[in-house]
């Protein structure tokens, strides 16, 4: 994270020579150009980093930077850019999670969200007499794992096989509303991130952190603890 923060500071600093106002100045140099070159390549960076960037902004820190009259410490550089991608880049993307799980539950409204935000609905409600009611009790599910844009994470119906687990080894979202359908039951549940693989994500599944996931899943069988022992 430090060489991260580093990186991105450094990236700002080196551009001061393509931050001239008045874009159409002549290159009569070749220290000029060479500098051009540089800027361009570290615009490009700058908006793969962060298109919404305000550029005069950028620009304006570059030149006090090399007037040696920079108004931040690099220390308080590091602090803010920090807060900046752990906070309040966060705060960003619940507001838009929020959104997007409120809405779905107002626009169609055979999805129900519940308490802890899980946005769900039975497609098929199964066996009531089946229901997992313990995190001790084993569900055997098929199921299919998407994202947001439907981009599809794994399938147990692609690999031909079924998944076998206790409830409580399921992420907490997907725990909370298999509880309700039975053997037999079909769901289909939208579980925000915090629910799912949070902050961190998952990276040997290739989830990405404050991923918010689809969850399509079949339920095939519920056995309770007591029937094990």
């Amino acid at each position: 994270m430090k060489h991260t923060i580093a990186a991105a500071l450094v990236i700002l600093m080196m551009s001061a020579v393509s931050c001239n106002k008045g874009g159409g100045k002549k290159l009569t140099a070749e220290t000029d150009s060479l500098s051009y070159v540089i800027g361009m390549n570290v615009g490009y960076n700058l908006m793969r980093m962060d298109s919404t960037l305000n550029i005069d902004a950028v620009c304006t820190a570059i030149r006090d930077v090399y007037a040696a009259n920079a108004k931040m410490t690099m220390a308080d550089a590091k602090t803010y850019y920090l807060r900046q991608m752990n906070y309040a880049k966060y705060e960003k993307f619940k507001l838009y999670e929020e959104r997007f799980l409120s809405d779905l539950s107002k626009n169609d409204r055979s999805f129900v969200r519940s308490k802890s935000g899980v946005t769900y609905r039975v497609d098929i409600l199964g066996d009531q007499q089946t229901l997992a009611a313990t995190q001790r009790d084993t569900v055997v599910i098929r199921y299919k794992l998407s994202r947001q844009d439907g981009s599809v994470i794994e399938s147990s119906y692609d690999r031909a096989d079924t998944t076998r687990s206790a409830l409580s080894d399921l992420v907490k979202g997907l725990q909370e509303i298999v509880k309700i359908v039975g053997s037999g039951g079909r769901v289909s549940v939208w579980v925000p991130s915090e629910l799912g693989y949070g902050s961190g994500g998952n990276a040997e599944l290739g989830i990405e952190p404050n991923t918010t996931l689809y969850y399509e899943v079949e339920m095939l069988d519920v056995v309770p603890y007591r029937r094990r022992r």
